[in-house]
């Protein structure tokens, strides 16, 4: 009876995560589909399958599908640091650049473009101003003491405030026409993401190595005394599953910019529609905050074509509303 029972459950709690991943296929499909030149599902079949014309093997091989994938990996990976963020600081506002990484790395970024280095360059200077701020903001926040959630996150809230000046500094000094790509970069762009590769594997790393926790999570989410007290090693714990999330953070940030809002909205909607267990919260963001980002910059790209939109700006045009009325609807 028992065994029937817990058999039933996993079947429920996985029938989300079948229906997130078929929409995160569709939506790779869509933005592989759609662009300048539109494919239908006959000739995007056919160019899978390596039989497409030349034209439409270079769209669909090298130019749309890297890009949605990264978009993908990218999504994935800041919707997983969100859940993660929000347990640990038991704050459900709590999003991935809450400690002040999107600013260390977009400092970083900024500072690279204006030397006039390369775009490979750009995202390697863009991650070591990630893991720079990640490693000033634990200093500062342990001192000579331990550090408390609380206490972690006002240090990266402040840090987010240095960083957001140096920022404005670093704009108001620079050549006209570096303006456009640096603001591009800070809304979030997908344009800049190369290779997808990179993002894709730290998100499976990320995904095979933390969705196993999710029981763990369910403790330490009723507080670190409770989970102290039912044998968990609650202070190591933490440190790792802060610098994971740091980590997939600064991942994110160096594939595509600051692409805002997804961290906060993937988790916390998810919890609002499937509730509090983190062995469903956390894949369930891996696929969710993937399509969410797919289906964006799908629409960044075409929705004023020739022209278009950095991605950050779809995010939150769709989020914010939707956000509002998931919020509203769960008060009823």
């Amino acid at each position: 009876m028992n065994g029937a029972r817990t058999l039933s459950s996993r079947t429920s709690r996985r029938r989300p995560l079948w229906a997130l991943l078929l929409v995160g296929v569709l939506a790779l499909l869509l933005a592989v589909s759609v662009g300048s030149v539109a494919l239908s599902p006959l000739e995007l079949w056919q160019t899978l399958l390596g039989h497409g014309s030349p034209l439409h093997h270079t769209l669909v091989w090298e130019l749309r599908l890297p890009r949605a994938l990264a978009a993908f990996g990218t999504g994935a990976l800041l919707a997983l640091a969100g859940a993660l963020m929000q347990v640990l600081l038991r704050n459900p506002l709590a999003d991935p650049y809450v400690l002040g990484l999107s600013g260390g790395a977009s400092v970083a970024a900024l500072g690279a473009m204006l030397a006039g280095l390369g775009a490979a360059l750009v995202s390697l200077s863009a991650f070591g101003g990630a893991l720079i701020s990640i490693l000033l903001v634990f200093g500062l926040a342990h001192g000579s003491g331990s550090w408390s959630p609380a206490r972690l996150l006002l240090t990266g809230v402040v840090m987010a405030s240095g960083w957001g000046a140096i920022i404005t500094f670093l704009l108001a000094v620079s050549p006209v026409e570096e303006l456009p790509g640096m603001l591009y970069w800070l809304m979030g762009d997908m344009a800049y993401a190369r290779s997808p590769w990179p993002v894709l594997v730290v998100a499976a790393l990320a995904g095979a190595v933390l969705v196993p926790l999710g029981r763990t999570l369910n403790v330490l989410a009723r507080g670190g005394q409770q989970a102290l007290a039912l044998g968990v090693a609650v202070r190591p714990l933490e440190w790792g599953l802060y610098l994971g999330a740091s980590l997939a953070t600064a991942t994110a940030v160096t594939t595509a910019g600051a692409v805002g809002f997804v961290g906060l909205m993937v988790p916390h909607m998810l919890r609002l529609r499937l509730g509090a267990d983190q062995r469903l919260i956390l894949p369930a963001s891996l696929l969710a905050g993937g399509a969410l980002l797919t289906l964006a910059d799908t629409l960044a790209r075409t929705l004023i074509a020739p022209q278009q939109l950095p991605v950050g700006v779809i995010t939150a045009l769709v989020g914010v509303p939707s956000f509002l009325y998931l919020l509203h609807r769960s008060r009823g």
